[in-house]
């Protein structure tokens, strides 16, 4: 009884502060459960329920598919930062030898050819599986 009584407890925070928006449908599912002991007035035991949760429902869902997509843009932000970090450096002034030593125009041309790989359907199709990432975005007070 004081395990449940915890579990509905924490649960219900996520309404009171307002961040059970920032969850994932499925995470949405289960705090409403734990919260209210059902969802929409089915409880987890109902079939229509259990069929969300499953591997092949999860990766048909447009909100998994939402990560993979936000997993590939953050990727390649990343990455154009990368190439512009070390193209800054290989135009530093006096630098050349340093860039040399250090291989920056090696890891210059490679940081291109994963850019190259992230950005394309294929890289989405390889996420497959993955977590990907949230693509939760904080509201700015």
């Amino acid at each position: 009884e004081n395990l449940c009584d915890a579990q509905k407890k924490s649960a219900l925070n996520y309404f009171k502060d307002g961040t059970i928006k920032y969850a994932c449908p499925l995470l949405k599912i289960v705090l409403h459960v734990m919260a209210y002991g059902h969802y929409e007035g089915k409880s987890i035991h109902d079939p229509e329920i259990r069929a969300l949760f499953t591997r092949e429902a999860m990766l048909k869902s447009d909100w998994y598919k939402q990560r993979l997509v936000t997993k590939q843009q953050r990727d390649t932000v990343r990455l154009m930062s990368n190439i512009k970090a070390l193209e800054d450096f290989m135009n530093r002034p006096g630098y050349a030898m340093e860039a040399a030593r250090l291989g920056v125009h090696d890891r210059l041309n490679a940081a291109h050819k994963e850019l190259a790989r992230v950005s394309s359907d294929k890289y989405l199709e390889e996420l497959v599986g993955t977590l990907g990432a949230d693509p939760i975005v904080f509201d700015e007070a």
